[in-house]
């Protein structure tokens, strides 16, 4: 398999189309998607199902070929990943295969390339079934694409995991449908689908970008778990539709955040309490926080004494390895030594 470009901050600028801009003839936008895949369907039928929402009745609906979508995406880029990373482990593959297919990532796609433009749905039907929430005058479908496009559009950086607004499902179903109609029309010929369709995901999203950008909540959770401190997050609801998350650690509110949907609140929330609670350039446990979770400020004080000392000289700061781990996994308490190099020409000049 080729390998697409990956690039871990890549942004867009996307644009919504306007009401005389959308497509009604279906064959217009067959060749239009044709185009945006660079590939001519043997069976244009097919692609024509991939473009058709279930909200249209009397014709058939992208719904059989989502389902073989789902599936061979996932094949594909089970495929790629592996011979991508030939001594990685399947833990770390799956990582990089459920980034590359996930809804949100599926969900950037079809925006990026405008496919929802293309579909072809009964705007009331779909915005009673799906987004029953939405009061606007325009189609149910161009306000949640709206809503989406524009929180992305304030991103300094591309989202993994998710922005402010959560991704659509139907955006990534309007792919899943696309990448079956051409692994169909391919003969299920896993190979040449993927030549087609890596182009559409492209940048990849690889390791090494996910290793930059871990998981908020699964972040939240192992940094807390390396310093003995207990985490936990609550729901709660404010209005009719609004969920507020709440980080508690050591029972002790660090952030919140609040979505109409509630792992988007949950992520938003473990995103904001990893800023309070570690320092950009690593996973130190910030000492203020710490202090507060510990009620020991004279240790902390002495740390952050040390490294004032340490900038001022312009030293490294000092290292500290745990030594030794008492107590049970919620309870745990470290005995830590701390070290650092000076150079022998400070060390007569050195004053505290």
């Amino acid at each position: 398999m080729q390998s697409p470009v990956s690039s871990p901050t890549a942004k867009y600028t996307y644009t919504l189309p306007s009401e005389d801009e959308e497509m009604s003839d279906m064959e217009a936008s067959v060749m239009a998607v044709e185009k945006i895949l660079k590939y001519s369907f043997k069976n244009k039928k097919l692609l024509e199902e991939a473009l058709t929402h279930s909200s249209c009745t009397g014709s058939s609906s992208y719904q059989r070929l989502e389902f073989v979508g789902d599936a061979a995406l996932g094949l594909a880029l089970a495929n790629y990943v592996f011979l991508q990373y030939p001594d990685l482990d399947p833990g770390k593959l799956s990582l990089v295969r459920a980034a590359n297919i996930s809804t949100e990532k599926l969900a950037r796609v079809a925006v990026r390339h405008q496919l929802y433009k293309y579909v072809r749905h009964n705007a009331t039907a779909l915005e009673e079934k799906l987004f029953k929430y939405v009061r606007h005058n325009a189609t149910a479908l161009e306000e949640k694409v709206r809503e989406f496009v524009m929180s992305v559009e304030q991103e300094d950086e591309a989202e993994i995991y998710g922005g402010l607004v959560k991704a659509p499902k139907v955006l990534a179903d309007i792919v899943e449908s696309v990448a079956a109609a051409v692994y169909v029309d391919c003969n299920f010929d896993l190979q040449s689908m993927w030549l087609i369709i890596s182009n559409l995901l492209k940048p990849i999203v690889m390791l090494d970008v996910l290793e930059q950008q871990p998981q908020p909540v699964t972040m939240l959770f192992e940094l807390c778990q390396k310093y003995g401190k207990k985490v936990e997050i609550k729901h709660s609801r404010k209005g009719e539709s609004e969920i507020i998350a709440s980080v508690y650690v050591n029972g002790l509110l660090i952030a919140s955040a609040s979505s109409e949907q509630k792992e988007n609140a949950k992520l938003h929330a473990a995103k904001a309490a990893l800023c309070k609670l570690s320092y950009e350039s690593g996973d130190i446990m910030n000492a203020d926080i710490f202090s507060q979770l510990n009620g020991d400020n004279e240790i902390e004080g002495a740390k952050r004494e040390l490294h004032r000392l340490c900038d001022k000289k312009k030293w490294p700061r000092p290292n500290y390895k745990i030594q030794e781990e008492v107590g049970p996994a919620h309870e745990k308490r470290y005995n830590i030594e701390s070290g650092y190099c000076i150079p022998s020409s400070e060390i007569t000049n050195a004053s505290v």
